[in-house]
């Protein structure tokens, strides 16, 4: 699957601009989406300078992630174009309806949603899901 992950309050627990601890198990999740072989997209109103910080934090952090604020190549070439908007199946963030789930509940929530997928569509994807 393509994961849409926000930064600030969702990865770390500080305030923006700043930067603050791991949320637990935020690490430890994201390292095991990436090896069950998810799509990981950080989702950020982060930019310049603030963003190459929060490049820094991830990587010294060692957290998984394979673009920012940045469409797949192939879903440019199904939208004709690359929107700001990042196309994903999943978006985690702080501020979405009901708050944020601790990151284990966020990790079994991820396995439901692909089981199901796959189960839905006998298997035979049209798009990349992982």
């Amino acid at each position: 699957m393509i994961i849409a992950i926000d930064f600030d309050e969702t990865l770390h627990s500080g305030k923006w601009p700043g930067i603050g601890s791991p949320v637990p198990y935020a690490i430890e999740t994201m390292k095991r989406l990436k090896k069950d072989g998810h799509t990981l997209i950080i989702w950020t109103c982060r930019e310049g300078e603030q963003q190459t910080k929060m490049v820094n934090w991830l990587l010294e952090k060692d957290i998984p992630f394979d673009r920012i604020n940045d469409n797949l190549p192939g879903q440019s070439r199904i939208y004709g174009s690359n929107a700001r908007k990042v196309h994903a199946h999943l978006y985690i963030d702080d501020r979405q309806v009901g708050g944020l789930p601790m990151w284990t509940e966020i990790y079994d929530e991820v396995c439901l949603m692909e089981a199901n997928y796959k189960a839905n569509n006998d298997g035979s994807h049209t798009e990349n899901i992982g």
